[in-house]
């Protein structure tokens, strides 16, 4: 059985609505054990990190970046990388930010990076845009990883957002199902 953990941080709750849909995508395919923390949780919990075969990073997107909440849990990581503890591990992410935009593109690109430096491998969304509607799978254009726009004021993101949460979930659960197998 495959393991994959998806790690978060939501300031206001939108992108934990994201990660739970992440982490049904993955418990969706069978032959994967799927779990889910806050990035407060993950640091404490280095030692089921080390164990997993996969990492879905998430946060939401903040003044251009990832939280600050989140980048603390990156930091945290520094013993990990040194040993290279997490390479050729699966990996992947997603964000979430007020504005259609909201320059979520940086913090995928962010965590694409922090991914790399572990020497981890990064699977992308692999969703193709299919509408701008709010029903809409991956209406906001991304490849990187799966973004979602919460407006303000709303309590969450679209339904066409959640559902490219949950795919990409999927995603990287049969992608990993064929890393370990390949092992």
């Amino acid at each position: 059985m495959a393991s994959i953990i998806v790690i978060y941080h939501s300031g206001f709750g939108h992108t934990k609505h994201q990660a739970e849909r992440v982490h049904a995508g993955v418990a969706s395919v069978a032959g994967v054990s799927a779990t889910l923390l806050t990035s407060d949780e993950a640091i404490a919990q280095m030692d089921s990190l080390a164990a997993a075969d996969a990492i879905i990073f998430g946060c939401p997107t903040y003044m251009g970046g990832p939280s600050a909440q989140f980048k603390k849990f990156i930091d945290a990581t520094g013993g990990v990388w040194m040993k290279q503890g997490w390479a050729d591990k699966i990996a992947a992410g997603f964000t979430n930010s007020g504005g259609l935009s909201g320059d979520k593109q940086t913090t995928l690109s962010y965590l694409a990076t922090f991914a790399a430096q572990h020497s981890m491998v990064w699977v992308s969304l692999g969703q193709m845009t299919a509408g701008q509607s709010a029903e809409d799978v991956n209406r906001l254009g991304a490849y990187t990883g799966a973004m979602a726009q919460s407006a303000h004021g709303s309590s969450a993101p679209s339904s066409g957002d959640l559902r490219t949460a949950e795919l990409l979930g999927q995603r990287v659960a049969r992608a990993t199902l064929r890393w370990v197998k390949g092992k």
